[in-house]
Formats: C-alpha cells, structure tokens, sequence
C-alpha cells in the first residue's frame, strides 16, 4: 500500500494543468485561476487623501491648542479642492484628496466649529491622518501572480486599480459516473436490496464548489462492457473522469479492468482509513482523460475527495494546493480501535471552549458524521486516542472549496 504522503505527492506530479484561458468580467471571475500576472497601472490612493472627517491645514499655523482658522473651503470625497492658502483651514470629508499646502487633518472631535472659521483644540504633528498617495499599491507593483485563485479579497484588488476583466484559465471539465446497480435515484421507490445515490450528489457539489464544469453520466450498470464504454465517451471530452465504487477486488467490481483495458491504471491502494481502494490512471487512446475511481462506501468517498481529489483538481485547474490546515486541539473522546497499519481521518467537531470530540460511530457508511462534523483528526498508524490527548484537527471549512 502506499503512504497518503505517496500517493498524494504520485496524484500531483500527473495532474496536467489547463492552459487555454479568456478574459472575463471581474463579477464572473470568482473562484476561477489568474492565467497572466497583474499590474497596477495606478498608485492607491491615487493621492494624498484624508483618514478621518475633520480640517485640513498647515501645522504650522497651529503652534498650540485653540488656535482658530477661517474655514476656506469645503471637500467631500471624489472632489479636489484649492490649494490652501497659510493662515486657512478646509473642511474635508475621509477619501477625500488633501489640498496641496496643507500637511496635517485634524479630526472633527478635536475641532470646534464656529461661524465660517474652526477653533482647533490640540495641536497637530505632520502627516496626521493623511493616507499617502501609492500607500496602499504603487503604479507599476504586481498585485496578483499568475495561478492565484481569485476570491473576494483578489477581485476588490483588481476593481481598486480599475481593472475591468481578467485573463483567467478554463474551467477543468470534470465527468462523473456511479457503478452499482444497487443504487437508485431519491425520489424514485427503493426496492429491497437497494440503496439510494448520495455520493453523486456530494461529489457533485463538491466539483461545482470548486468550480469544475460537470458532466454527469449517472449510474453505469455493473458490467465490463457497459464501464468500457463509459469511460470511452468521457474521455473523449473531460479532463478527469471521476467515479465511485467499482475500484475493489470483487466479481462485481469492474473499474479497474475497465481503466487496464482502455487506458493504464497507476495505483489503487493507499494506506488511509477510510479510502483504501482508490484507483489512479489514464483514460484514451489519443486524448487521454485522467481517471480517478473513488470508494464505493460514502465517508470513504468524501474524505479521500477531500484529502486527494481536490489537490489534484486544483493543481490541474492551474493554481498550487495548500497543505492541508492543521491545528492542534485538545480532544476530549476516546478512540482505542486503532487501525495497526493504516493513517485515519476521523470524523470530529469543534466544541465551543476550542475542545474536539470524536463522532461516536466512524464507519465508512455512516454519512450521518460528515454533515454532524466540522473536522477531521488525523491520526497515524497505530494512533490510540486518550481523552485529554493532543491531536492533529482538520477543519473542513478550509477544504470544502
């Protein structure tokens, strides 16, 4: 079996990031991978402007407190006002552009005002509440690399120095395919023996979240031919092929001579609870799609998504996958049915005094802990858990997209 360290460093080194981009709206841009650098072409602010409401003025003709100016001229934000003569104050309004002449604002709680003039109640240093011009970004700085994924902060960036559009990557193309034909759809009768499709709607929503583009092709029955051909048709215009079940060893599962047939399959076994079966490789004769067959088992399925699938995804859609965010948490449960030779990730929440608890039931069938939980411990070979103990906690918000 290999170390999830090996097989997640194996899955990154074959992802294959797209390299077609287009420009697009800032409001479109979200969550899509910058293809070029970019650079601000305007210092912000563009000038010298005001932190606070108040009076603009020069220092030095406030040499001590109660000095009062004759008030010249007003500035509101997204105006330019005259430049300030000596012996003069202008009220300004935050974000307006500091007149040339004056050096200082004074904020209005320390100002009195009176008829046409300010009593000015203490005495102001040079640069008192004044944002430089280029404070924040010079004209010329690179403001986002290449690869970056754009969120909210990325994209207030670009619209602050007036950038309309962005070059960003495709989006990566994703097929997703069930095998079993004991699963059936919600909403339709469950027969005996059945079970319904939960892992292709979380896997599903999982993709989108990460802003793949999804075709789903549904259940495929369990049979050689019909996975064959299966396979044939999403590689024919997806980057990744991504199923669940049908990557174990039984009569019934056939992925893994599906993928040997069609294409080549690079690995399948990986020393990680839940998530043992999990089959890499390569679909195509020509072009050739990635394959990536998850556990059947839904927990298995999420959680190998988590700590595989989305690097590789992300590392394929043109940006670098952060390691995953651990924290060390006290846990306040006991686990002492350790697996000997496999790494788990067990399913756990944070309590509310910065505390973790272990979901009590943690087989790879029980969905229930993945909506209960907000975390993973992870926990190495052999690792027995004793309340009180220091462990290694995942916390989901930061994977879940």
């Amino acid at each position: 079996m290999l170390s999830y360290e090996e097989a997640l460093e194996q899955l990154l080194a074959a992802a294959c990031p797209v390299s077609e981009s287009k420009s697009v709206p800032l409001v479109a841009a979200r969550g899509r991978v910058l293809a070029q650098a970019q650079v601000s072409a305007i210092h912000v602010p563009p000038l010298d402007n005001s932190a606070m409401d108040g009076y603009a003025l020069r220092c030095a003709d406030v040499a001590q407190a109660g000095v009062a100016l004759p008030v010249t001229q007003r500035i509101p934000a997204g105006t330019v006002g005259q430049p300030l003569q000596p012996g003069t104050a202008a009220r300004i309004f935050t974000g307006a552009p500091v007149p040339p002449g004056a050096d200082a604002v004074v904020m209005q709680e320390k100002c009195a005002a009176g008829d046409g003039s300010v009593t000015v109640q203490t005495v102001p240093k040079p640069g008192d509440n004044i944002r430089r011009a280029g404070e924040d970004i010079l004209a010329g700085a690179a403001i986002l690399p290449a690869g970056v994924r754009l969120g909210p902060a990325e994209l207030g960036l670009a619209a602050s120095v007036g950038l309309a559009t962005l070059p960003v990557l495709r989006r990566l193309r994703v097929a997703l395919l069930s095998t079993g034909d004991e699963l059936v759809e919600p909403g339709e009768p469950l027969p005996p023996g059945a079970i319904y499709n939960s892992n292709r709607y979380f896997l599903r929503a999982l993709l989108e979240g990460l802003g793949c583009v999804v075709t789903d092709l549904g259940r495929i029955p369990d049979t050689l031919a019909a996975t064959r051909e299966a396979l044939r048709t999403a590689a024919e215009s997806n980057d990744l092929i991504l199923s669940t079940g049908g990557v174990s060893v039984g009569e019934e599962d056939h992925v893994k001579a599906a993928i040997e047939a069609e294409g080549r399959l690079d690995l399948w076994k990986i020393a990680i609870k839940p998530g043992k079966p999990l089959a890499y490789g390569k679909v195509g004769a020509g072009r050739t799609a990635s394959f990536i067959g998850l556990p059947g088992n839904p927990v298995a399925g999420f959680i190998t998504f988590l700590i595989l699938v989305r690097p590789f995804i992300l590392r394929s859609m043109g940006t670098t996958p952060l390691p995953l965010p651990v924290q060390r948490r006290v846990c306040i449960s006991d686990w002492p049915k350790a697996d000997p030779k496999r790494r788990e990730f067990l399913r756990a929440r944070l309590l509310p005094d910065g505390q973790v608890e272990l979901h009590p039931r943690q087989g790879s069938g029980v969905l229930s802990s993945c909506a209960w939980a907000d975390g993973l411990i992870d926990t190495p070979a052999g690792g027995v858990i004793r309340a009180g103990d220091e462990v290694s906690y995942i916390a989901l918000d930061g994977v879940l997209s």
